[in-house]
C-alpha cells in the first residue's frame, strides 16, 4: 500500500509558530502556538515541542517552511535571523525540508546561506500564490487578499492567476500600502489614533504602551479567544474589567469613571481608527493596480472579521461576498476536526507552503535537483505549484 504524502507546512513568525498538517492535498490540522522569538530561541523549541506533541507519527513527512522572525531584534540583522532559524529548524525537524524563496522558487537547507532575503518574510506571497491560483478557476480571477493578522496586514492584488506588483521585501511592500503593520492583537493603540472621542469629548491619547488591539476586540467580543495567545500590555488580566482599566489608561482615566457602555463606545472608536486605516491603504493598492470598485476580496488572518467594513470604508462595492481563506480556499478534508478551516484562515501562511510543495510533489516527485542550490532553479517549479 502507497504511504500518504505527507506536508507540514510552517511559518515562523516573531510571535508565533503557525503549522498545517496536509496528506494527499487536503489539510487535515492547522494549529498555531506563541512564540515571542524575540526573547530567545528556546520559545521556538518549546512551540516545536507542541506541534510533534500535537503530531507526533510524521516520519517521512516532508517540511516546506516560511518565516518573518527573522526581524525580531533577538538577531543581528535578517540574514543572521534566517541563518539562526534555519539552523534551528533543522536541528528539530526530522525529514527533508524546503524553504520558500518566494518568487525565486524553494531552498535546500545548503543553499539557504546564498538565499537568505528571498527567504526573509517571503509568507505574504505563499499566501498570495496560492490565493490566486484558487482565483483564477473560479469569479474572482482577480482581486485583493487582505490578510489581517495579530500584528500585520498583508493587502496584495492579484489578477489571472498572478501575484500583481513588483514588491519582493518588507521594505518595499511597506512603502507601497501592501504591508501595514497594524493587527487586531498585538499593535499598540497609540499607533491607530492621536484623539479619539471618549463620552462625547474628542481628547489626545497617551502615547504609551498602556494597550493594544486584543483590548479592543475582547470587548466588542469579535477576538477568538484561542488567537489571544499574548500577555496584555500590564501583564494583568485579559477579563473585561482589567481591559477596560487599559483603555482607561489611554485616556487619562480609571475604569470606574465610566460605564460599561461607555468603555464599549471607546473600543468601538479605536476599532474604527483602525477600520479607516487599513482602507485607506486598501483603496490605494487597488488603485495602483487598477482593480474596479466591485473587486473580490479573499480574508485571511485572525483579524478577518474585520474585512467586510474595511471594503465598504475603501468605498468598495463588491457584488460577491467576501471570500474566506479557511472555508473557500484552503482544501480542508471532509474528515479534518471542527473549527480546521477557521484555523486555516488564521494560519494561512502555512497551509498556502503545504499546498504549494505538494502540488510540486504531485507533479514531479522529490525533485532534489530542482530546488535552489541543486542543478536547476525552480522558478518553474513555483509556476506550477500556482497554477
Amino acid at each position: 500500500m502507497t504511504p500518504p504524502r505527507t506536508v507540514v507546512g510552517w511559518d515562523v513568525g516573531g510571535a508565533h509558530l503557525k503549522a498545517c498538517l496536509l496528506q494527499n492535498g487536503h489539510v487535515l490540522d492547522v494549529q498555531q502556538w506563541a512564540c515571542p522569538l524575540w526573547q530567545g530561541l528556546q520559545h521556538l523549541d518549546a512551540a516545536l515541542a507542541q506541534a510533534a506533541q500535537r503530531w507526533p507519527a510524521l516520519h517521512g513527512a516532508w517540511h516546506a517552511i516560511t518565516m518573518t522572525g527573522e526581524m525580531v531584534d533577538l538577531f543581528a540583522n535578517r540574514e543572521a535571523g534566517v541563518r539562526g532559524i534555519t539552523q534551528q529548524l533543522t536541528q528539530t525537524l526530522q525529514g527533508p525540508l524546503r524553504f520558500y524563496a518566494g518568487a525565486q522558487g524553494w531552498c535546500r537547507v545548503e543553499a539557504v546561506g546564498t538565499h537568505w532575503a528571498a527567504l526573509a518574510s517571503a509568507n505574504w506571497r505563499a499566501t498570495a500564490s496560492h490565493v490566486a491560483a484558487w482565483a483564477a478557476s473560479h469569479p474572482a480571477s482577480s482581486g485583493i487578499l487582505l490578510d489581517i493578522g495579530s500584528t500585520t496586514t498583508d493587502i496584495i492584488a492579484f489578477r489571472q492567476g498572478q501575484v500583481l506588483g513588483s514588491s519582493q521585501s518588507d521594505a518595499q511592500r511597506l512603502a507601497r500600502g501592501e504591508l501595514v503593520y497594524q493587527g487586531v492583537v498585538r499593535t499598540p493603540l497609540c499607533a491607530l489614533a492621536q484623539r479619539i472621542s471618549m463620552a462625547g469629548t474628542r481628547t489626545n491619547v497617551m502615547n504609551e504602551f498602556f494597550a493594544t488591539t486584543a483590548d479592543v476586540y475582547r470587548l466588542t467580543l469579535e477576538l477568538n479567544a484561542a488567537h489571544d495567545l499574548h500577555p496584555p500590555a500590564d501583564g494583568a488580566s485579559k477579563n473585561a474589567a482589567a481591559t477596560q482599566q487599559r483603555l482607561a489608561r489611554m485616556v487619562g482615566l480609571d475604569a470606574a469613571d465610566a460605564s460599561d457602555a461607555d468603555w464599549l463606545a471607546c473600543a468601538q472608536q479605536w476599532r474604527a481608527a483602525q477600520v479607516a486605516e487599513l482602507a485607506g491603504q486598501l483603496h490605494a493598492v487597488c488603485a495602483a493596480h487598477g482593480l474596479p470598485a466591485d473587486v473580490p476580496l479573499v480574508a485571511a488572518g485572525c483579524g478577518a472579521f474585520l474585512a467586510s467594513d474595511v471594503r465598504a470604508a475603501a468605498g468598495l462595492s463588491g457584488t460577491l461576498p467576501v471570500f474566506d481563506y479557511g472555508h473557500r480556499v484552503a482544501p480542508v478534508s471532509p474528515q479534518a476536526a471542527a473549527g480546521t478551516a477557521e484555523r486555516a484562515r488564521v494560519c494561512a501562511p502555512s497551509v498556502a507552503v503545504a499546498v504549494l510543495w505538494d502540488d510540486v510533489l504531485a507533479q514531479e516527485g522529490p525533485v532534489d535537483a530542482a530546488c535552489l542550490g541543486g542543478a536547476q532553479v525552480a522558478n518553474v517549479i513555483v509556476q506550477r505549484a500556482c497554477g
